[in-house]
């Protein structure tokens, strides 16, 4: 099937570009981001993904401010040209690749509408390679690269329109594709006889000339399998970052990473991570949260909404609900982000700490799927 980028000389494979190079059922490709507030008041999460072999694309958009979380959800058949970014009233633009992207959910049934422009900080911080298993079969193969930037525009929600002015309203964006767990789990075969396991931070951070950027994966031993952290210069101006990545990009090799979990929970209370350098230099940080968004609001472990599952030609749906009422140990509500105040050597910064944490995990005391601290 040919698409419109079948006319540029980017193949990879002697398909054309609209076929994936693997069979896997599982292969996607997304866009996520987020943005909040400089002082903590309010999150806002978004997600398109592409399921060419499920023939889905979905999308998903949620705001927490205020104890309440707002969230839609839509989902369509997978069109037959992957640049065509639109679900319903929800689409995304690349107005320059690697500088800015528009996203819009027009007025709709809901009552939750946006329109938001992202404007690069840096450049991108691309992730290594992350492949993972799960008894024999690979579970992950994906890449990833992030970037940090402002977001300007307004958001509608209950009745009200909130304005987001770029001054105080930071984030990042966030590119992956690959092969991940999406939709419907596979049927058949032998059970497995081990525990699902997943322990994964990522802490993408501003501070006033720079950003940092930490994630890692855990095994159930608590050793990491994988792990990137860089600091990476900010600028004011997107037309002064001088390119795809950042010549004065400094790569720390080895993170750290002690939580303090919030008893009854999987959620930190606080964490304290450290990025070091080849050379012995050590970042040390100290996260205090101040918001928690619950990313089933975006379709991560959402029971009806998950990504990759398929609702029909399109399909809708908005929901809400009060923080402090949901269940914190349900499945969906263990994968968080929290916006964090973040203090090194003096220095205060702002970002988020994403939390993913089923299954065992030595070094905290975890022994079963779902065990709280």
């Amino acid at each position: 099937m040919l698409s419109r980028f079948d006319d540029f000389p980017i193949h990879q494979t002697p398909e054309p570009v609209a076929h994936p190079a693997s069979s896997d059922r599982n292969v996607y490709d997304r866009y996520w981001f987020n943005g909040y507030a400089d002082d903590g008041e309010f999150y806002f999460g978004i997600a398109m993904g592409l399921y060419p072999h499920r023939g889905i694309l979905d999308c998903g958009f949620s705001i927490v401010r205020g104890g309440e979380q707002h969230a839609f959800h839509a989902s369509r058949r997978a069109p037959s040209d992957p640049s065509e970014s639109v679900v319903g009233p929800f689409r995304i633009e690349v107005v320059e690749p690697m500088r800015s992207l528009r996203v819009v959910l027009e007025p709709n049934d809901t009552g939750i509408a946006c329109d938001l422009t992202f404007t690069a900080r840096t450049a991108c911080v691309e992730e290594g390679r992350q492949t993972s298993h799960r008894d024999l079969r690979v579970m992950m193969d994906a890449t990833r690269f992030a970037q940090f930037g402002r977001w300007q525009g307004s958001i509608t929600y209950g009745g009200e329109t909130l304005a987001i002015d770029r001054t105080r309203v930071l984030g990042t964006k966030d590119r992956s594709w690959g092969i991940r767990p999406v939709g419907e789990p596979d049927v058949g075969g032998a059970p497995s006889k081990t525990l699902p396991q997943v322990f994964f931070l990522w802490a993408p951070l501003h501070w006033d000339d720079h950003c940092s950027h930490f994630g890692l994966f855990d095994d159930g031993d608590g050793r990491t399998w994988h792990q990137d952290g860089l600091i990476v210069p900010a600028y004011e101006d997107p037309d002064a970052i001088p390119g795809v990545t950042d010549p004065d990009q400094r790569v720390m090799p080895t993170l750290e990473h002690q939580i303090q979990y919030i008893p009854g929970t999987r959620r930190a209370a606080s964490a304290d991570i450290a990025l070091v350098g080849k050379d012995g230099e050590r970042l040390e940080i100290h996260l205090e949260p101040l918001i928690c968004f619950r990313m089933k609001g975006i379709g991560y472990s959402h029971p009806e909404w998950a990504h990759g599952v398929w609702k029909g030609e399109l399909a809708m749906a908005g929901e809400s609900w009060k923080c402090d009422e949901i269940e914190p140990m349900a499945l969906e509500n263990q994968h968080i982000q929290q916006v964090v105040r973040a203090t090194a050597d003096g220095r205060e910064g702002i970002g988020v700490l994403e939390q993913i944490a089923f299954g065992p995990h030595a070094r905290y005391g975890f022994k079963e799927l779902l065990d709280p601290a």
